[in-house]
């Protein structure tokens, strides 16, 4: 019987590929962007709830905000407005007696940003192999394959024995992540969870943490013609001279987790922005006497916001200190987002050898179980002591113009689901 119905949801899966296609491109046509400290999630969440209830589940809707103590939780970020931004969850009860299941997404995205786009970022454009849009990869491709998931158990009947929970979280891009805080609390636990981020059909059992730093330089600058006067532009060079330091110095001195034993750099230190005046003839011709500049660095499982804090800045003011002329003024340093904390579960848990075996025995692979390169909600699972994965889809340009999905990529993440659900909760009885 168990062989019968993994057969029976495998072909189910191949016969509606074309389903789990338009549920896709349904969700990138409807902009979901999080413009922080505000959102846009609420049609995509209508659509979500909507498409739940439709095939008999009870789909509820709340704000982050209802959760009971989440305002007074130390993981609370603060500044965050969830006005019509609610989070959806549904739960299918299971017969009793098998394991739970959790299956996770979040529903915004970033914004659509200043590149160049040559297909529109909320048309969904197939093209070959690829859906393109805004939010396709990130991370409305996991959405649509739990949405198709649940479709696919109550179109074939597939009974459970442990109760299976779908949830859509708001806010999860720029550090968030109190929708998926305000869904533990709100009670939707289980035994386990697979969060279905595009992590290239790997098993990620673990997230590298973050950490973002705005900078504003300053310095006087008399006027174009007064001499010697070089604006920011000497802090700037040494500034960028000094932060392959600060990287080496991560590098050499981290404990690198083995889940990120295969990168040649675990801990990258990025510039993400650059900004001093507007270009062009709307701005005086002149050296600039202000620059904001963005610095991102990224962390292992493990390391604390406070031993990150004392690194960076013993080397910052290290730089300052060191080049006192360069720097009449210091620098002013503010933290927009929170830190996200590196996390990692066991790889011998439960949840990573089963979902694996359920990749073999679909995909006739045996995926890579390694971490995430960046940060994301999948900390919060683990500090509740839920075991979570990652396991989505493959694509490219994530946060970039022409963001896209591999369309047979996410057909293969939903029938390595349909497999695993099934193993993991339980046969139920039927009534």
């Amino acid at each position: 019987m168990k062989v019968a119905q993994e057969t029976e949801l495998q072909g189910y899966a191949d016969l509606h590929a074309d389903r789990l296609i338009e549920i896709l491109r349904d969700l990138v046509r409807l902009p979901s962007v999080n413009n922080a400290p505000v959102g846009n999630e609420w049609a995509c969440q209508q659509y979500v709830a909507s498409f739940l209830r439709n095939i008999g589940w009870n789909a509820v809707q709340y704000l982050p905000t209802d959760a009971p103590g989440i305002l007074e939780h130390p993981m609370y970020w603060r500044g965050r407005e969830y006005e019509k931004r609610p989070n959806v969850a549904a739960v299918r009860k299971g017969s009793g007696g098998g394991r739970s299941l959790i299956l996770s997404g979040h529903v915004d995205t970033v914004p659509v940003g200043e590149g160049e786009w040559k297909y529109p970022p909320f048309a969904a454009e197939r093209e070959g192999n690829r859906i393109y849009g805004r939010g396709a990869v990130d991370m409305k491709c996991g959405v649509a394959t739990n949405l198709f998931v649940a479709e696919a158990l109550a179109e074939t009947g597939v009974r459970l024995a442990g109760d299976l929970t779908i949830e859509t979280v708001v806010d999860e891009e720029f550090g968030g992540v109190n929708g998926t805080l305000a869904g533990r609390l709100m009670g939707y636990t289980a035994d386990a969870a697979v969060i279905s981020e595009p992590s290239f059909l790997r098993i990620c059992a673990a997230q590298r943490g973050g950490r973002t730093v705005d900078i504003l330089f300053r310095a006087p600058n008399g006027g174009i013609l007064s001499g010697e006067s070089a604006g920011v532009a000497e802090q700037l060079r040494i500034f960028l001279g000094e932060v392959g330091r600060l990287e080496k110095a991560r590098l050499e001195g981290v404990r690198v987790h083995p889940m990120y034993a295969h990168l040649a750099n675990p801990v990258p230190v990025t510039i993400a922005r650059i900004h001093t005046a507007a270009w062009g003839t709307s701005e005086p011709p002149n050296t600039p006497t202000i620059c904001r500049m963005q610095l991102f660095w990224q962390a292992m499982p493990g390391e604390t916001v406070e031993a990150i804090d004392r690194e960076f800045l013993a080397w910052f003011d290290g730089m300052v200190n060191a080049h006192p002329e360069a720097f009449q003024v210091k620098p002013e340093l503010e933290y927009p987002i929170r830190w996200l904390p590196g996390s990692a579960i066991d790889p011998r848990e439960p949840i990573v050898r089963e979902l694996s075996d359920a990749a073999v025995s679909t995909l006739g692979t045996t995926p890579l179980v390694q971490g995430i390169e960046g940060p994301c909600d999948m900390y919060v699972f683990h500090e509740f002591g839920i075991p979570a994965v990652l396991w989505g889809a493959r694509g490219a340009n994530l946060h970039q113009a022409d963001e896209y999905v591999e369309i047979d990529s996410i057909v293969d993440a939903a029938k390595a689901l349909l497999t695993f659900i099934p193993r993991w909760c339980g046969e139920g009885v039927k009534p």
